[in-house]
């Protein structure tokens, strides 16, 4: 076998020992250079391979090993060294048959893994010496944050627009993680996560989906949605039907969910009647109430349809405003 230069490349995110098996093998057989003392350092050494921290140039140091060895493996940092890389990709090209250069991935990043740099940035912010505005936060202080960045999510959704989706959801992931790290400063006892976050929505999401993850036969979605019920209502005994209603949904929104929760679970239970009310906001509410419910029978979301014609009006409006004068010109 010629001679090698392996620049083996890990995951910065994953346990050091956590190497795949051909990463395993070259590291026992032959020696490794590194820039730093790190923990995969301290891995290859507990299986007996041979690590040489590197203080003078790379470059020279892997070609005098090569060499004397016939192969060698550079342990790349965190950034996969890819200056060192070129550096050696141009001194081998003017010594052909030196040794090949071949770039290795001993482990790679798992689907989410960038979901751990945003729990360790936002640590560093709300940590002492860290931002003090997140810091001063509560989830009181939070909550209306909350809500504005997961309007803008929709309406990015509402526009079509998946480019501005992908940002909006970060800020709403923003809000999870930060509403997370504050919480591990509640009081002993009331503590919590952004682990206990993920775990409890990876239970629910196995509890509530056994047609996934244990077998349950359920081909259609009402089979779907009427397990879930079940499952729900299971968890919760003595629990309404209304339970996980938000309530400080916008109105319509609101009235469309009630609804829509009675229908589900079979309870008729008619809306109050506008003119048995007694004062005029009651009357107005009830003949809005009507009105949802009559959309929800002709299969209209009745919030969507609002906002449709309060932007339609809004831009009605835009239209009519006189022009803004220009500016006076400047005499020269």
């Amino acid at each position: 076998m010629s001679a090698r230069i392996v620049l083996l490349v890990t995951s910065p995110r994953l346990p050091a020992g956590l190497l795949s098996a051909a990463a395993w093998d070259v590291v026992r057989s032959a020696p490794v250079l590194t820039g730093a003392e790190s923990e995969s350092t301290v891995a290859i050494r507990a299986v007996g391979g041979r690590v040489t921290v590197v203080d003078g140039p790379a470059t020279q140091a892997l070609l005098d090993a090569v060499r004397e060895h016939g192969t060698v493996v550079w342990l790349a940092g965190p950034s996969g060294d890819e200056a060192l890389a070129r550096e050696l990709g141009l001194r081998l090209a003017r010594e052909p048959g030196l040794a090949e250069l071949e770039l290795m991935y001993g482990s790679w990043d798992p689907p989410g893994a960038r979901l751990l740099d945003a729990v360790a940035v936002m640590d560093r912010l709300a940590s002492p010496g860290g931002d003090p505005w997140k810091r001063a936060q509560t989830h009181e202080s939070l909550s209306r944050f909350l809500l504005e960045e997961s309007y803008e999510a929709y309406d990015a959704i509402s526009a079509g627009d998946t480019d501005a989706l992908r940002e909006e959801l970060g800020d709403v992931l923003l809000q999870v993680v930060l509403h997370a790290r504050l919480a591990e400063e509640l009081p002993e006892g009331e503590r919590w996560n952004v682990d206990d976050v993920a775990g409890g929505l990876v239970e629910k999401m196995i509890r509530r989906n056994p047609h996934v993850f244990a077998g349950v036969e359920a081909e259609t979605l009402e089979e779907i949605t009427a397990n879930w019920d079940r499952i729900k209502r299971a968890e919760k005994p003595n629990g309404s039907v209304l339970d996980g209603v938000a309530l400080s949904q916008p109105a319509l929104a609101l009235a469309a969910k009630i609804l829509e929760r009675a229908e589900r679970f079979g309870l008729a239970v008619p809306p109050p009647l506008a003119q048995g009310q007694v004062d005029a906001e009651a009357r107005l509410g009830a003949g809005l109430l009507a009105t949802v419910a009559a959309a929800r029978e002709a299969g209209l979301d009745p919030e969507a349809a609002l906002r449709r014609a309060a932007l339609s009006y809004a831009e009605a409006i835009r239209a009519a405003e006189p022009p803004t004068p220009e500016p006076p010109t400047q005499p020269s």
